[in-house]
């Protein structure tokens, strides 16, 4: 009886160091919907990942990267992210006041984003500019500025929601830097264009390409897609003369994964060419850092935005609350 016992204790005992091992190789990341899917860099990147560490690499995905500073502060300190990845510059101070990320410790030095990077909490991995995409077979006269595009009354466009989308959230800092003050009466002019507002970019997108509306907010390096993917033209980004607002993605690690080893050497995978070749045709955004080969020809054809646009992240995180109340005010009705 006590020999059976013993067994059975060793047995346990054996199976609970398995599980601590196996838990110590495992790297959790919170990151959005379209990272991971099938199509997007996820894949990819876990598996060039799990090459070089020998580990589990498990993404968790929320719909957009607004929701992924909404879902840590619902779970606080009780989080099982090691990584989040999928913020940008628009959030990134309101994420350093909650407490829930730690120091990075690693070189950015590799770090090419316009304006140079210098943060000690989060690591770009990719950047672009936001863009009314539209489909030249529905769209003949494009607008050639957020003036025109406002002001104008040809198609609908499906834009995402700021409270959960940072496309979303985008728009609306877009749209504020050209109007300033006057942005209530640009929202008003914007509401009149709005086919839907969706949670976030992949089914704001999708109802796009499916025929729903003729316009969508997405990226200048959007058309990439289409024109490398499907070898077609169609949809292409409408450029505006005032400027275009620039997005800067980026990943931290929490106060968890600042005692799991594999969340430094993450966010150190994530400046290499390991990581970054995968970016331009699955986010379909820019690098953030040099690739071991030049991107394809399509991203030559892009728009090239003459004037980027972008708030601090300081700016962003002591207005953001109140300016999304008075979009909300003027959309809403």
């Amino acid at each position: 009886m006590r020999r059976t016992s013993l067994i059975l204790f060793t047995a346990l005992a054996c199976a609970g160091f398995s599980q601590a091992a196996a838990a110590e190789g495992t790297l959790t990341v919170y990151t959005y919907e379209s990272f991971t899917a099938d199509w997007g860099p996820g894949p990819q990147v876990e598996k060039a990942f799990e090459a070089q560490c020998d580990c589990d690499l498990k993404f968790v995905s929320v719909a957009d990267g607004v929701a992924l500073l909404n879902r840590l502060r619902l779970e606080g300190g009780n989080t099982d992210a090691d990584i989040v990845l999928g913020l940008d510059t628009n959030l990134t101070a309101e994420a350093k006041k909650t407490g829930f990320f730690a120091p990075h410790g690693i070189s950015t030095d590799k770090v090419t984003v316009p304006g140079g990077w210098s943060d000690d909490t989060f690591v770009p991995f990719d950047y672009g500019y936001f863009a009314v995409v539209y489909d030249t077979k529905a769209i003949v006269n494009p607008p050639k500025s957020m003036h025109d595009f406002l002001k104008g009354r040809e198609g609908k466009i499906v834009i995402e929601d700021p409270r959960t989308s940072t496309p979303g959230l985008g728009l609306m800092l877009w749209i504020r830097k050209i109007y300033g003050d006057l942005s209530p009466e640009a929202y008003e002019e914007l509401k009149q264009r709005v086919l839907t507002v969706t949670p976030g970019w992949s089914e704001a997108y999708g109802l796009f390409t499916s025929g729903e509306a003729h316009m969508v907010l997405s990226y200048t390096t959007s058309p990439a897609y289409h024109m490398i993917a499907e070898d077609s033209d169609r949809y292409q980004a409408a450029s505006f003369s005032e400027g275009h607002y620039m997005q800067i993605e980026v990943a931290g690690q929490t106060r968890k994964g600042a005692q799991n080893p594999l969340a430094a050497q993450f966010l150190a995978f994530m400046t290499s060419p390991a990581f970054q070749d995968i970016i331009p045709e699955t986010n379909w955004m820019l690098p953030a850092a040099p690739t071991s080969k030049p991107l394809d020809p399509a991203f030559g054809k892009l728009v090239q935005p003459t004037k980027a646009l972008i708030y601090t992240p300081e700016e962003v995180a002591e207005h953001r609350e109140d300016w999304v109340k008075q979009w909300l005010s003027v959309m809403s009705k």
